[in-house]
């Protein structure tokens, strides 16, 4: 999934208030994790995801994983926080074109 610049502009914005919902602990990224990120996304559309890896290289390892895994988009990446979008088979936010 892209989104171009307008759009990622926009989700921004709204994940500025979020917290994260998902946040990864000692045993890194596993099958629960990844299926706890698929309801949330199901649910909310827009999260955001703590990875707490010291490791710049593995965090973005991680971070790929997660977006290859859960078929959704980064919106963007603030210090060790992953925001992510993915809209719901019904969506509930309309992106702007």
């Amino acid at each position: 999934m892209q989104l171009n610049n307008k759009q990622k502009q926009f989700l921004k914005g709204l994940a500025h208030p979020l917290k994260p919902v998902v946040l990864l602990g000692a045993n890194g990224l596993t099958e629960g994790v990844l299926a706890e990120i698929e309801l949330a996304l199901e649910h909310h559309e827009l999260i955001k995801i703590k990875v707490p890896e010291e490791d710049r290289e593995m965090r973005q390892a991680i971070y790929d994983a997660i977006v290859r895994e859960t078929a959704s988009a980064q919106v963007q990446v603030i210090g060790k926080t992953l925001v992510l979008y993915r809209p719901a088979r019904e969506p509930k936010m309309r992106l702007p074109k």
